[in-house]
């Protein structure tokens, strides 16, 4: 059985999740262990394509959590994951090494002048960067595109980019690393994350516990202290 006595949780699952819910995902994880110390959550954060094309291939997890509804819809259709429930939604910024050296002024022109690195269009934050540039009419020449925006973060952070497109809950949780330069009319373009359990799951009252938390009124207010907004 996987419940212990008392209604404490126990067991290990896996769980997939983008590489935008590393932080708050963590301490999410943290939280629900501190009430059910013999419950084990194994983590797997990946851009969010990579992670569904590993559950095409077998890789058996638990809980997926994507960073767009276009991505999770591969897997709905797949069949490799059941009903999914939006619990979060998040919108594109810029960020720069601390004290902005390019003197990036937002997503216009000024990226001319920067080492610009963005998400590759596959994954959700460059899908989301594309969509957004069209939406703004501009064109953006980076230097690389990533497969995670994690990536983007590293290269920002390390100064090895001057410039780089990632999330809102990514350059809050970057912190004093970045200086952030917000895009005007970003809200245009919004990212909706979905979560599932996933069909093949060993352990699915486990997996729906962990859905079950990230939707509580706990995991909300952890994902709002990351930055992120509610689901619409």
């Amino acid at each position: 059985s996987t419940t212990a006595a008392a209604g404490k949780l126990s067991g290990e699952i896996t769980v997939l999740a983008a590489a935008s819910l590393r932080g708050v995902f963590q301490e999410i994880g943290d939280k629900l262990k501190a009430d059910n110390p013999d419950l084990t959550i194994k983590f797997d954060f990946q851009g969010s394509q990579d992670l569904v094309t590993s559950l095409d291939q077998g890789n058996s997890a638990d809980v997926l959590a994507t960073a767009n509804t276009s991505t999770m819809q591969k897997a709905v259709d797949a069949g490799t994951v059941g009903e999914t429930t939006e619990f979060a939604t998040n919108v594109l910024t810029i960020i720069t090494p601390a004290g902005n050296p390019a003197g990036v002024t937002g997503l216009d022109a000024s990226l001319d002048n920067a080492q610009l690195v963005i998400c590759a269009p596959e994954v959700p934050c460059g899908s989301a960067t594309q969509q957004l540039t069209e939406k703004l009419g501009v064109t953006l020449n980076p230097v690389s595109e990533e497969q995670q925006v994690t990536d983007v973060v590293g290269k920002v952070t390390s100064g090895e980019a001057t410039a780089g497109i990632v999330y809102r809950t990514d350059a809050k949780e970057a912190g004093d690393k970045v200086t952030e330069v917000p895009i005007a009319g970003a809200d245009q373009v919004v990212n909706h994350y979905p979560i599932a359990t996933v069909n093949e799951s060993q352990h699915a009252e486990l997996a729906q516990q962990f859905v079950d938390y990230v939707l509580s009124d706990d995991g909300q207010a952890t994902l709002d202290k990351y930055g992120f907004s509610k689901a619409a």
